[in-house]
């Protein structure tokens, strides 16, 4: 693949009283104290009221911030085994991420997936860790994390089991928050399985995340420890984008993702359409990782990465560490598609600015928007991804991104050769980049752009001199009595 910039530019109120107070109305007094009292008990009972629904509707869930300001960064079993887990392969595992580097480019979690605990509740009604896979427990597990530096999550699903039927939380969210929290644990995925009758719950999937939301709120105000992080997985439904930081700070946005392209595709193009909702302390949620599974190319596995990291959703590795290629390592660590994941200082996503092959704004689950920008505390970050099945040059002109200032040129970055590829002014080409494959690039300002430049606007739209000369070649006349030119 050859990127390089394009150095050259291209040719062408008042208030009523409810009740008024008049010396002349004394003899009514007594109707009036009745009214008034009326009143108040009415107003009281809607007060309570209110308070009540706002409980019960989640502004008290979220109140306790700190946590999970930037996307997690961390690894999750379910992808890479499924239920088959034990403590044995939990330790190995945050063993690997130290030794592989992992911990060092930024993963910090080790999460524990479905099918860690035994089927049925003790007698007292508690979770309780599987006597066979973790017969040392849940805090000896959790002490040997953190003992790496590392934190630790834990599962849950907010029906009355969990997606492979062991207990869930519903009606018991204090409960298995509190010991969630005293095995040790500081990140909770909960999941939306085995769901109760709507006249049981009189709620929805919002309603049903809201209680734990509400239980880890409360108890991390009653503990005086820092909340869970939670994790909701709710597949997209209900639209979690519209309210789910309310309560937690990732959501899920979509189906469950597998290690094939066809499904890598689907998912950039369905959160392609709500990139505005993830900023700090809440992220759209594209789920675990999958580079190093299936038969994903190395091109396709770095795609995959760069699109989730730089849309700001969770990283979470699901793959054999024991067994993970030096490309799987490459890409899973590069460092600077970690920085704009990691951003302190601009919590956005890149956002499409044109879709390329389909329409502006519209849904193709096999070729979604091609072309995507965003900001950086550095500089204008570009994405660019190739959707064919075959090599492809790409190109834009830099003002098509919002982000990019007109009359000024720019040094570029290539995030994954790592090399400075010179300066670009008003437009830029990528040649031959692969089928599926990705550019990744950081445009700094580098001062204003050569003199002498035709046309004189990078937008043609409208450009007009100060004499009132046309420039536009759409707009056949002059400013100066609109005469024809």
């Amino acid at each position: 693949m050859n990127v390089k910039p394009d150095t050259e530019a291209p040719a062408a109120m008042s208030t009523t009283p409810l009740l008024h107070r008049d010396a002349r109305a004394r003899p009514r007094w007594k109707g009036s104290f009745i009214s008034v009292l009326s009143f108040t008990i009415v107003a009281m009972v809607g007060t309570l009221m209110f308070f009540a629904h706002r409980g019960r509707h989640g502004h008290r869930a979220n109140e306790i911030q700190g946590v999970a300001r930037l996307p997690v960064m961390g690894y999750n079993t379910w992808n890479a085994y499924h239920c088959d887990i034990n403590e044995e392969l939990i330790i190995k595992t945050a063993k690997f991420m130290k030794t592989l580097g992992l911990t060092d480019a930024g993963y910090t979690h080790v999460n524990l997936d479905d099918c860690y605990s035994e089927k049925q509740r003790s007698p007292s009604g508690d979770i309780l860790a599987s006597k066979d896979k973790f017969p040392s427990g849940m805090k000896a597990l959790t002490d040997q994390i953190h003992d790496l530096g590392l934190q630790a999550g834990i599962y849950s699903d907010s029906g009355w089991f969990t997606c492979q039927i062991y207990p869930g939380s519903y009606q018991n969210e204090a409960r298995d928050a509190k010991l969630f929290q005293d095995w040790g644990f500081d990140y909770l995925k909960y999941d939306n399985c085995a769901v109760p009758f709507d006249n049981i719950t009189r709620e929805n999937i919002m309603g049903r995340y809201e209680r734990m939301a509400n239980a880890i709120s409360d108890l991390s105000k009653s503990s005086g420890k820092p909340p869970l992080v939670l994790s909701m997985c709710q597949w997209g439904r209900e639209q979690g984008w519209l309210w789910a930081k309310k309560y937690g700070q990732s959501w899920r946005t979509t189906n469950d993702i597998q290690p094939t392209w066809e499904s890598i595709a689907d998912l950039i193009n369905q959160n392609s359409f709500y990139t505005w909702a993830s900023d700090f302390y809440g992220h759209n949620d594209m789920d675990i990782l999958e580079v190093g599974n299936g038969d994903l190319s190395y091109e396709e596995a770095k795609t995959h990465f760069t699109a989730w990291a730089l849309m700001k959703s969770p990283l979470l590795i699901s793959a054999d560490l024991e067994s993970a290629s030096q490309e799987t390592l490459e890409i899973l660590t590069n460092p600077e598609i970690i920085a704009i994941s990691q951003d302190p200082v601009v919590g956005t996503s890149v956002s499409p600015f044109r879709w390329g092959i389909n329409p502006d704004y519209v849904s193709n689950v096999t070729h979604p928007a091609q072309y995507w920008s965003g900001e950086s505390q550095n500089g204008t970050v570009f994405m660019l991804i190739n959707t064919l099945d075959e090599p492809a040059t790409m190109f834009f002109n830099l003002t098509e991104s919002p982000w990019i200032r007109a009359g000024r040129q720019y040094a570029v970055r290539d995030l994954w050769a790592h090399t400075n590829n010179g300066t670009a002014v008003r437009n830029f080409t990528a040649h031959g980049v692969p089928a599926h494959g990705v550019v990744a690039l950081l445009l700094e300002d580098a001062g204003d752009e050569p003199e002498g430049l035709w046309p004189p606007c990078a937008v043609i739209e409208w450009c007009m001199a100060e004499d009132g000369t046309m420039i536009d070649p759409d707009k056949k006349w002059s400013a100066e009595g609109r005469e024809d030119l």
